[in-house]
């Protein structure tokens, strides 16, 4: 008798900022979902991938770096991280091979947790074995239940081991995602998401991580899409520098933004980038709820 058994599970990908969890959930969903910078605190919300296979579906969920919030904004990102322990089949903690910081509140809990944790050493090909070695060691003894996988995301060494792994501890389940959807969220969010890629590449300092994309407008027509986008900065001086001399950063902003997004769409876009000043919108809880933080 044919064995008609199916798996599916919810895979939450956890680690401090900079770890390259990004790279590695858009290595394993095999589609750019995740925006990748070298800044850290990239990833501000719970961004879901959709894998599926003929007897499997993985849901991954990208999160947060853990970090200890500075402001409110950085508290429901956080949020996100602890919700994620709660409502796993699976934790892939994501560490740079030589990182020994851990945030000892989240190492407790995960410490307490029943469902597995693949320890996941990230960027291990251009590093010396003594330094995979004594990483390993380190995790170890803090997640001694956890089992351990080295990788590269950025390569893609050892990623198709992992999927084995991932696929072997997915519980039995039908598929909780129509077979065809790569992802839960809109169009719209992946879109704002470029464009605050584009921010964190093109500004220095507190700019990018002071400033909220929103998309206001998207009309689509046979030939051509519509976007208008606003930025939410904190401060006219902020305003002052994402706008420059004559305009000229938010020119940039909107070509290299423009141009990504068209890859994205595969269609031309007319992108028109406004910015508003939102006196301390990180720190006010009716901001984070219209942005999207009490949605996840």
């Amino acid at each position: 008798m044919e064995n008609t058994s199916h798996k599916a599970g919810f895979v939450n990908i956890i680690g401090n900022p900079n770890v390259g969890k990004s790279t590695l959930m858009n290595r394993l969903v095999g589609e750019r979902l995740s925006i990748i910078t070298a800044k850290a605190q990239t990833t501000r919300h719970r961004i879901k991938g959709i894998v599926n296979g003929d007897d499997y579906q993985i849901v991954y969920s990208d999160l947060p770096g853990i970090l200890t919030p500075a402001y409110k904004m950085q508290e429901y990102m956080m949020r996100f991280v602890n919700e994620s322990l709660k409502d796993a089949d699976l934790i892939l903690y994501v560490i740079e091979c030589g990182d020994t910081n851990y945030n000892q509140e989240i190492i407790e809990r995960l410490q307490q947790v029943t469902i597995p944790i693949l320890l996941v050493i990230n960027k291990t090909d251009k590093v010396a074995e003594d330094i995979i070695t004594a990483t390993k060691t380190h995790w170890q003894n803090l997640l001694p239940k956890a089992e351990t996988i080295e990788i590269s995301a950025l390569t893609g060494h050892h990623i198709n081991l992992l999927l084995e792994k991932i696929i072997v501890l997915l519980p039995e389940s039908p598929p909780f995602f129509p077979k065809d959807e790569l992802t839960d969220r809109p169009l719209r969010f992946f879109i704002s998401e470029i464009i605050r890629e584009k921010i964190l590449l093109l500004y220095k300092k507190e700019i990018p991580y002071s400033v909220e994309v929103v998309i206001e407008s998207f009309k689509e027509t046979e030939d051509m899409v519509h976007i208008g986008a606003m930025l939410y900065c904190e401060r006219e001086s902020q305003k002052g520098i994402i706008i420059g001399s004559k305009g000229s950063a938010i020119k940039q902003l909107g070509i290299e933004a423009r141009h990504a997004i068209e890859d994205f769409l595969e269609k031309h876009i007319f992108l028109d980038i406004s910015v508003k000043v939102l006196k301390e919108w990180r720190n006010q809880d009716l901001m984070m709820k219209r942005f999207g933080y009490l949605q996840d």
